[in-house]
This record gives structure tokens, C-alpha cells and sequence, in this order.
């Protein structure tokens, strides 16, 4: 398979002639825990003020956090990695997710920018509002779809900065690099490789086994 080009720059290379755009493309990891937790907190205290059970409420939070493991499976794989043949569509492409992986070091470019991630949010919350209903269950699902984006977001944002000592880390961390540096048609998977497993994009136990790749 020929080798992409991968920069291991921690800079950002710019994107957008407007200083508007070029700065809505960019956020500081940190930024959305500020605008998720309150939301989280907010939904599970409306979920409770609705009269859910503790059982209930951790069931359907649960689930939440299950149906996002597969949203952002199914969104890398065939959203993300869903390669247009038009001009202006390689160049969507490249902004959503091609950049990433031609920089996949770029601090600003690792988390998902509030520009992207509030209209998306939203759009879940609509598309579960009409399968939930306006309830406590939904009050109680979508905090945990957020807790979930949030876990994601932020070991990605880790994986590609952090070295890890836990075994356990290590090897997600491990399977994330293959994506980047040897197969990025296999493992998308990003904090769990459960649906790669289930669906079949794993990595060949043949395939190169290395701690640091992103050092290379």
C-alpha cells in the first residue's frame, strides 16, 4: 500500500483564505468538556425531575453510551472515510477529515470544533427526540450518547499526545496508530475496537505491531 503523506508537525497548516473559517476549524481540547458537561448535567437533572428510577435511568444511559460506540464507528467508516471523486467533494473531504490525517498531530485539529460538534449535537438530540419521545428516557439516553462523544474526543486528543502506561491503553492507543501510519482502510474504531471486531475491519494479526508509530 503507498505510504500518504503524514506531516508530524504539532502546528496547524491552514485551510481557509477567511480568518473566520480558518478560526472556526480550530479548537483547544479542552473546550468541549466546557460545553458538553453542563449539558450532560443539565439533561440527567431534567431526566430525574421527570421521576426516572435509578434503574432506569442508568439503563437508558447506558444505552446511550452503546449507541454512541456505534455512531462513531459508522461516522469514521462511512462518513469520514467516504472518498468523493468531484473536486469540491475531495476537497469536503479534506476538511471534515483528510486534513486529520495528513496532520494527525495538529493540536488544533484533533477534537471536533464547536462549528461542527453543536449542529451535529443538535441534530442527534432531534433524531432521538422522534424516537424517545419528550421524556425521561430521552432526558436520560442522550447524556450518555454525550458522555460517550466526550470520552471519545478526549482519548483521541490523548492518543495522539500522550504516552500511555497502562497495558489496557496502550493497546487502543496501538490500534488507532495503525489506522494512521499503516492501514487507514481498518480500524475505525477509536475508543473501542468492539465494532471493528463485530464488523470485520479489525487489523490482520500479521500487521506490523509498533508502540510509537506516530514517531516515525
Amino acid at each position: 500500500m503507498a505510504k500518504n503523506y503524514i506531516s508530524n508537525s504539532e502546528e496547524s497548516t491552514r485551510m481557509f483564505k477567511s480568518g473566520l473559517m480558518e478560526s472556526l476549524s480550530k479548537v483547544h481540547f479542552a473546550i468541549p468538556l466546557f460545553i458538553f458537561i453542563p449539558v450532560i448535567l443539565f439533561f440527567c437533572y431534567q431526566s430525574f425531575s421527570n421521576h426516572i428510577g435509578i434503574a432506569g435511568f442508568g439503563l437508558y444511559f447506558l444505552i446511550g453510551l452503546a449507541v454512541w460506540t456505534a455512531t462513531e464507528y459508522f461516522l469514521h467508516r462511512f462518513i469520514f472515510h467516504y472518498h468523493p471523486t468531484s473536486d469540491w467533494g475531495k476537497r469536503i473531504h479534506f476538511i471534515f477529515h483528510g486534513v486529520h490525517h495528513d496532520y494527525p498531530r495538529d493540536k488544533k485539529r484533533l477534537v471536533m470544533p464547536p462549528s461542527a460538534s453543536i449542529p451535529l449535537a443538535s441534530l442527534f438530540y432531534f433524531l432521538f427526540y422522534l424516537i424517545l419521545g419528550n421524556n425521561s428516557h430521552l432526558y436520560a439516553f442522550f447524556p450518555g450518547f454525550l458522555l460517550g462523544y466526550l470520552v471519545y474526543d478526549m482519548l483521541h486528543y490523548a492518543m495522539h499526545h500522550y504516552n500511555f502506561k497502562s497495558g489496557l491503553m496502550k493497546r487502543i492507543k496501538q490500534h488507532h496508530m495503525l489506522h494512521h501510519y499503516q492501514n487507514p482502510e481498518k480500524g475505525f474504531g477509536v475508543s473501542s475496537s468492539l465494532w471493528d471486531k463485530v464488523l470485520g475491519s479489525q487489523f490482520p494479526k500479521a500487521e506490523k505491531k509498533v508502540d510509537e508509530l506516530q514517531e516515525q
